[in-house]
């Protein structure tokens, strides 16, 4: 079907590579324990909270850590957790938007850290309502195209999910990234798996509807250093934007690294 945005292609290759652990441990703890604050301890009937402990095993998440996580957030042992979730709306270099979505226990500290790591770097806050709007919140599966010594190709993903809700089939390279409504990507994960298959990711995503090129190095390193000072505040769970960095541009930074 389609192909994506680059910086999704980009996203998911930092990620890949990206050696801080312990933070990123951090910020998956913490989705853990709102999940099970929210909907109990019990997987089987807590669908959010089995995504979350799936996504922080296949990032080797110690297993004694996540079992903590989750007691902390059903409240079980007398500890007790309480986050909020916070959005702000970021224009970046060019005219670029971006969604800044926070999970934290103190929403000062989170505004006033993002507001000064945006300024810092290039960026201006937006009104609220002015960057949102060009987003929407989908359901993003994301599997490995070699499995079982063989690779899947587009065909096999769309007849796995295509029932299961599946909108789109996206090429990230090494993977694909099946693109849903945001309440089908537990059916779309499930028929992943009931096609044999071996899922990366499974959550709700801000997609943006339309993405804006991104033709030059100088614009492209800025992007991506606002998005990386934005991702390293302990605060922030995710950061979504509308940047397309073409081929010739990532080629070109790849060259220079």
């Amino acid at each position: 079907m389609s192909g994506h945005s680059k910086w999704a292609t980009t996203k998911h290759k930092k990620a890949a590579i990206d050696q801080k652990r312990a933070k990123s441990f951090a910020k998956l703890i913490k989705v853990i324990e709102v999940a099970a604050k929210a909907g109990g301890a019990d997987t089987s009937g807590n669908p959010a909270l089995y995504e979350a402990i799936q996504k922080a095993k296949k990032q080797s998440v110690p297993n004694d850590n996540i079992d903590r996580a989750v007691k902390r957030g059903a409240g079980i042992g007398g500890e007790a957790v309480s986050y909020d979730t916070i959005m702000y709306e970021v224009y970046g270099p060019s005219g670029i938007a971006l969604l800044v979505e926070c999970l934290t226990d103190n929403k000062n500290r989170a505004a006033m850290e993002v507001r000064t790591a945006v300024t810092r770097n290039g960026g201006t806050m937006a009104d609220p309502g002015s960057v949102s709007r060009l987003f929407n919140r989908k359901g993003v599966v994301v599997l490995n195209k070699a499995q079982g010594g063989k690779d899947v190709d587009e065909d096999a993903v769309l007849e796995a999910t295509l029932d299961a809700g599946a909108e789109d089939v996206n090429d990230l390279g090494d993977t694909w990234q099946v693109i849903s409504e945001a309440t089908d990507v537990i059916a779309v994960r499930q028929a992943v798996e009931e096609a044999g298959l071996d899922y990366e990711s499974a959550e709700s995503e801000f997609i943006a509807s339309m993405d804006i090129p991104v033709g030059d190095v100088p614009t492209a390193e800025k992007v991506m250093r606002l998005v990386d000072v934005l991702d390293d505040l302990d605060d922030v769970q995710n950061v979504f934007t509308n940047a397309d960095i073409t081929d010739e541009v990532l080629a070109e930074m790849s060259d220079e690294d």
